[in-house]
């Protein structure tokens, strides 16, 4: 197709379009990694290169390099990511850098997060308009190989290319020199898809297990940071309450708990072999045991049964999976293997937590549902037990056993007689009884006693007066 003097290669503004999103989003790729993203109904990716060149022409585009597989490979310049902002309708401070230099070594971590952000999102062919012909030509007999490997069809996945991003950086409050962060490989927001946000982590096996499991303790540390709302006056945010997480100023919460998740993509290629990749992932689990592993909150069961659930507030979801097999089964299919779970899911029942919260409450509702049909079928047939059911389940208590009470010194008998107490008694010295201290009081001093408080008798009653 001729093009025209402003552009000579004659693409279309659709298919620039195309371009400009996806090299926003994807940074650097190749012309079929392109077409694959934005429009995979096209036959060839002949008209992404000419809308590449037309773009290059007005110094948007332009090519440093190959891939490894021999695919020129595009980038935007500087200009060209303003252009792309406006094409993704994104603030252009947020569309990150322009990785000048990568297409210089091929670019293989670049090609291999592209084709994780293609598999996921699995566009749908759409069938391109036909372009009227003054000669027109016989249609082939059979569809040629290329046209049939281009147009079939391919596994839907999540949003589209303008629900994702790349190289997306978290920063964690510090000074600007020093400031700790964590770079995110890919980052898709689906709402509609049910995926508020899902961070991507493409791992092409080359390096060491520690260092990608370090990797899950950056993000547990910026998850955690807390900073002031924004929807409170800053006068009233005085309180510890009125904060919110960090992560939250970027993204929608998940509406689960825990943090975000984390999806972790391998792609070993021809490196490492499958138990070798298996053992591989089986590490990086265990390394990172401590940020996905929900924490035991033992409560009891309805009538008292021992039961509980796992809080994951404090616990980021990370899920597993290969490149190869979203690439042939879609991302719809049970393709995740979640931290924690014993087999492969859908993403949706990945990102579930079964053991949660909302798991016992659920059992707490069966079992008092199932106690109260029995009740009301023991009522009915007339086997209730009598009383109410809340006492009944009441275990009795012992009365309480009080120890027995010393006896009289003098009599050996109680100390506290069963009649009324009589008001002219000594006051109660606890060591005799009401009887003993009456006759105690009514006895004459006598001893050291009766000379130091005792009256001296004038007549003894023995003899007689001296004067008699």
């Amino acid at each position: 197709m001729g093009g025209s003097l402003t552009y000579p290669y004659g693409s279309t503004s659709a298919v620039r379009g195309h371009v400009l999103a996806a090299l926003g989003v994807l940074k650097v790729a190749s012309a079929d990694q392109i077409r694959r993203l934005t429009c995979p109904g096209h036959k060839d990716s002949k008209g992404v290169r000419n809308a590449c060149l037309d773009l290059a022409k007005h110094g948007l585009t332009q090519s440093d390099g190959f891939a490894r597989d021999g695919q020129k490979l595009w980038g935007l310049t500087p200009i060209g990511i303003t252009a792309a902002a406006e094409a993704l309708g994104r603030p252009a401070a947020d569309m990150g850098g322009n990785a000048r230099g990568a297409a210089r070594s091929g670019a293989p971590h670049a090609m291999a997060v592209n084709e994780t952000v293609i598999a996921l999102t699995g566009t749908q062919p759409v069938p391109t308009r036909p372009i009227a012909r003054a000669t027109p030509t016989p249609a082939p007999a059979t569809p040629t190989g290329p046209a049939t490997a281009a147009t079939s069809a391919v596994p839907p996945g999540f949003g589209s290319v303008w629900s994702w991003a790349t190289e997306v950086v978290h920063n964690l409050p510090g000074t600007s020199r020093t400031r700790p962060s964590v770079r995110a490989d890919a980052v898709l927001r689906a709402p509609e898809a049910g995926l508020p946000v899902l961070l991507v982590e493409v791992d092409r096996c080359t390096e060491a297990d520690e260092v990608l499991a370090g990797k899950f303790a950056r993000y547990h540390q910026y998850f955690r940071v807390k900073i002031k709302d924004p929807t409170i006056p800053a006068a009233q945010a005085v309180h510890a309450s009125l904060s919110v997480p960090l992560w939250q100023s970027l993204y929608t919460p998940t509406g689960r708990d825990g943090y975000p998740p984390i999806a972790v993509v391998f792609e070993p290629g021809t490196r490492l072999g499958e138990q070798a990749l298996k053992n591989r992932m089986n590490r990086v689990l265990g390394l990172t045991r401590e940020h996905w592993s929900g924490t035991y909150q033992k409560l009891g069961g309805y009538g008292g049964e021992p039961d509980g659930y796992i809080d994951f507030t404090d616990a980021i979801p990370v899920l597993f999976t290969t490149l190869d097999r979203i690439q042939e089964s879609g991302p719809l299919a049970p393709v995740w293997w979640r931290c924690g779970h014993r087999r492969w899911e859908t993403l949706t029942d990945a990102l579930d937590n079964p053991r949660d919260r909302r798991a016992w409450r659920r059992r707490e509702n069966e079992r008092s549902a199932a106690r109260e049909e029995q009740e009301a079928r023991q009522r009915k047939e007339g086997t209730a037990p009598a009383g109410d059911w809340s006492q009944r389940h009441i275990p009795a208590q012992p009365e309480p056993a009080f120890p027995p009470s010393p006896p009289c010194e003098t009599c050996g008998g109680p100390l506290k007689s069963l009649g009324g107490e009589d008001p002219s008694a000594p006051l109660p010295d606890g060591r005799t009884c009401e009887a003993c201290r009456i006759t105690e009081a009514a006895q004459p001093p006598t001893g050291l006693f009766k000379a130091l408080f005792g009256r001296q008798d004038k007549h003894p009653r023995d003899e007689p007066p001296a004067w008699l």
